[in-house]
């Protein structure tokens, strides 16, 4: 007898935030009036957990709860409402229904506010859901009444529910699905089993506790294998409930061959005619829809189900005998319209035991490039040809290439999922390089970079003599890991060896890359240049993303910041036209590189959001890090601290665990950027110097020297010039290299801002001159800045105007909020008004007493602000009594909240 595993129900709705608020706003406008608000959502999204909450928390009045029984006749639904609510009279007729309705409610209600909560409407009769729609839409003229109504579905069928407002429950993102399993496991589980647990559930967290339930004892650690499938017929019963088991048994079988049918489809619906024609109605007619209304949906004459996971479940519960048949059919159809891939496999799936003829077909099939196909649906054929295959067949080659393929697809999981049922240890050496290679490639998605490097290299060895492109891509590969670690002794190792290699099927695409990066790591432009142009010229009319991506590397590595834009671009569209979710995550990345390098930091911001939905998507953490420290990096000239430290703590966070040296270095350098933008040069100092001064702590080599403007300037600012010579000194011999466009520039302000005043003059106006030959408003700006505080020190006033002006609207034109700030208030300090300044009470503060306010409203003490900006404690408690007496506040709580209010409307200087 086997125990089963223990899960405990969490009381908390993880990822529910917004959809709470939403429902105590609710709860708060019937303080004064009615409202309504229809709660939509699949089977186990949460929604009664929703309602119950909203009842539980609501405290202005008496709480309806309506039972949620299924009502059969016209009009019980209504009548279940009116009974709950103490009506006495049913309800006569469908035109008087809706008025008994309110003057029920009303009379419920009395001089207080009065919450309903009805769940489950769509499994209303039709005349009740149309006179409660009614009613609602009535509801003002039934005093403070409000109507909490859940409806299963994206969104309400009914016009008249249709016309309410809604709030929609979508799947739990991965982190809150994995808080919700951890706290409903007591973090028990094996983290393969974690990961395959979260990505069955696909956010649905009934699934995801119903799946966690199942597991004995003995299987959350690993020590016997989980049940198969993990979401068996039994467990998405459980999720969907028995409501729908007659519509999923229809004599036609309907639903269960469109959901046949969908798995082998690319899209979430399909064409109507063949799956009318599998059921035997060729006549291209739906037939009657009423009692389908729940499952599937027609329209532009193709079928869709209306949730997932009802379309899982009508699957798994119906008998394989049924299932076999509608494969059979569907395969009938696809065989005459002369398609070819989901003919085979629809008789793949029909098949029972070995089928040695249907495996060999198939896995031609899936592997013939000009059959059009996803990644994913590739992956999908090759593993049912796998499963078919006979034990002494090509097994293991199969799982091999199914693998290949979910890697390609972004799906790093199932990749490694595939391979650890491939009998690899009687596999030839090719066949388990290849599938050294995809381990490695995985682990570089989405895991430790320095197992990815050893996978990498062992591949590479395991495919020299048969493969000897893919040897090369996998060396390339584990330079690409070591790179990322930051270890540059490895990274050249893997680059090594570089021979001449003949034109050819097996010749090494990755040559003229892999010479670039090796003198880029040896200080070599000069070697570098050329090769890197090369690769950079022969990608101009390749469409293979691998290839453009490799490109964009390279452009990047040159500083051709345009050439880089462009391939990544192009490296984008092409893995969003061949549905390569390995690739897109990156191409964002890329792009996103390029405009933070050239400046851009809004088009960065734009294209890290994006590359981290599709990279959390794809589960490629190790990608969504790098997007995460480039969001932080774009929050810290624009937005507040809280969204800077989010960033950065979500790109730490992977980056400890996979060893992730590059994203963390920009982590850092984006946490001390915004320091710096909020007047706290020596924090910033603090947090830079180990990145970017010599030592075991310095930063990764690819991104140190990028930091380094940012560390002079806090140095200087925070009146340490003496820490930063030796860092300026190894950024000047970067700035020669020709590799940023950027550098020779920023380092003339570095320059300026350490020199002797009888230089920094001259300095501050070749930078500017540098600056005029290249692209982005944020760094001239940072450079005008910087003279116009030195002009401003100086009495150069009217000078000094025009500096900050121009760096005021330079921070403004590339959205540089926070740097913006320290313009206007260097401009006010010179009794200037710019036309943006904030209003109000703070704006009659200096900019020193601005700085001083907002750090004790962040919660530092005198002595820590003094540190901060390298004064005594005894002027910090001069500047706050002035700024107290100023403001009017008496504590630092009504500092604080003055703050607050003011950085959120802008009114502050």
């Amino acid at each position: 007898m086997t125990g089963r595993t223990t899960v405990r129900t969490a009381p908390r709705l993880y990822g529910r935030n917004s959809q709470l608020r939403e429902v105590a706003a609710l709860s708060d406008r019937l303080r004064t009036h009615s409202a309504v608000l229809v709660v939509t959502g699949e089977p186990g999204l949460g929604r009664t957990a929703l309602l119950d909450h909203a009842a539980r928390t609501f405290d202005a009045g008496p709480v309806l709860r309506v039972p949620t029984d299924r009502p059969r006749p016209p009009h019980d639904g209504v009548r279940a409402l009116l009974r709950a609510a103490g009506g006495a009279r049913p309800a006569p007729s469908a035109g008087s229904t809706p008025q008994a309705l309110l003057e029920t409610l009303r009379a419920a209600a009395g001089t207080a506010a009065l919450l309903v909560c009805v769940d489950d409407v769509h499994l209303w009769d039709a005349p009740s859901r149309a006179a409660l729609g009614r009613a609602a839409r009535s509801l003002h003229t039934a005093g403070r009444v409000g109507l909490l109504l859940s409806v299963c579905g994206h969104r309400p069928l009914d016009p008249d529910l249709a016309a309410l407002p809604v709030l929609g429950l979508p799947p739990l993102p991965v982190s809150d699905a994995g808080e919700l399993l951890d706290e409903a496991t007591c973090a028990a589980l094996a983290p393969a089993l974690r990961e395959e647990l979260l990505e069955e559930a696909a956010g649905n967290p009934a699934l995801l506790l119903a799946l966690a339930r199942r597991l004995s004892t003995a299987e959350p650690r690993g020590r016997r294998l989980p049940p198969r499938p993990l979401a068996d017929a039994g467990v998405l019963a459980s999720v969907v409930g028995d409501r729908l088991s007659g519509a999923w048994s229809d004599a036609d079988g309907l639903p269960l061959t469109v959901a046949a049918a969908l798995r082998a489809a690319d899209h979430d619906d399909v064409d109507a005619g063949p799956v009318l024609a599998a059921t035997g109605r060729a006549d291209g007619t739906p037939g009657p829809q009423a009692p389908r209304s729940e499952v599937l949906v027609l329209a532009d004459g193709r079928y869709r189900f209306g949730s997932d996971l009802v379309r899982r479940a009508v699957y798994a519960a119906a008998p394989p005998g049924r299932r076999r048949r509608a494969h059979r059919a569907l395969a009938a159809v696809h065989e005459a319209g002369g398609h070819r891939l989901p003919a085979l496999l629809h008789r793949a799936w029909a098949a029972t035991g070995s089928a040695p003829r249907i495996a060999t077909g198939l896995a031609a099939a899936a592997a013939d490039t000009t059959v059009p196909a996803s990644h994913r649906l590739r992956a999908v054929a090759l593993t049912r040809a796998a499963e078919l295959t006979a034990p002494n067949g090509p097994r293991a080659d199969r799982y091999t290439a199914a693998a290949e393929q979910a890697l390609l697809a972004g799906s790093p999981g199932h990749a490694l999922r595939s391979l650890a049922r491939a009998p690899l240890d009687t596999a030839p050496p090719v066949v388990r390089g290849r599938a050294q290679f995809v381990r490695g490639l995985a682990d570089r998605y989405d895991g430790p970079v320095a197992d990815a490097h050893a996978s990498l290299l062992s591949a590479a060895g395991l495919l020299a003599a048969d493969a000897p492109g893919r040897s090369a891509a996998a060396a390339l590969a584990a330079a690409d890991a070591a790179w990322t670690a930051g270890r540059m002794t490895e990274c050249q190792e893997a680059l090594g060896g570089i021979q001449e290699d003949p034109a050819g099927p097996g010749a090494d695409r990755t040559r003229d890359y892999r010479l670039g990066m090796r003198a880029v790591l040896e200080a070599r432009f000069d070697r570098a240049a050329a090769p890197l142009r090369r690769v950079v010229g022969d990608a101009a009319a390749d469409d293979e993303p691998e290839v453009l991506l490799r490109s964009a590397s390279a452009a990047l590595l040159l500083g051709d910041l345009p050439s880089a834009g462009r391939a990544g671009a192009r490296a984008l569209a092409a893995a969003r036209d061949r549905g390569s979710g390995a690739f897109e995550p990156r191409a964002l990345e890329y792009l996103a590189y390029a405009e933070l390098r050239a400046g851009c930091h809004a088009l960065a911001r734009t294209h890290a959001e994006a590359g981290l939905r599709a990279a959390t998507a794809t589960g490629q953490r190790n990608t969504a890090a790098h997007h995460h420290a480039v969001l932080a990096l774009a929050a810290s000239i624009e937005a507040e601290t809280s969204v800077v430290a989010a960033h950065v703590g979500a790109a730490l966070t992977t980056a400890r665990r996979h060893g992730l040296a590059q994203a963390a270095t920009l982590a850092h350098w984006a946490a001390a950027r915004a320091d710096l933008g909020r007047g706290r040069p020596l924090e910033a100092a603090e947090r830079l110097g180990p990145l970017v001064r010599p030592g075991p702590r310095r930063g990764h080599f690819a991104v140190w020297m990028l930091a380094v403007p940012c560390y002079v300037e806090a140095a200087a600012l925070a009146a340490r010039p003496q820490d930063a010579p030796e860092a300026l000194e190894s950024f000047a011999v970067w700035a020669g290299l020709g590799a940023d466009p950027q550098a020779p520039a920023q380092l003339l302000r570095c320059r300026a801002l350490l020199a002797a005043p009888e230089a920094a003059d001259d300095l501050y106006l070749r930078a500017l001159d540098l600056h005029d030959g290249t692209a982005g408003d944020f760094e001239r700006a940072r450079t005008e800045l910087a003279y116009g505080k030195w002009l401003r020190r100086r009495r150069r006033l009217r000078e000094a105007r025009d500096r900050l002006g121009a760096a005021l609207v330079g921070f403004e034109r590339c959205g540089a909020g926070v740097w913006a700030q320290q313009a206007r208030g260097e401009l006010r300090a010179l009794g200037a008004a710019p036309n943006t300044a904030g209003t109000g009470a703070l704006a009659r503060l200096t900019p020193q007493q601005w700085r001083v306010a907002r750090h004790v409203a962040d919660g530092a003490t005198n002595r820590e602000v003094a540190r901060s900006l390298s004064v005594s404690t005894r002027t910090i408690d001069y500047h706050l009594r002035n700024v107290f007496a100023l403001l009017g506040v008496r504590s630092r709580v009504e500092l604080a909240r003055l703050v607050g209010q003011a950085e959120k409307s802008g009114a502050h200087p």
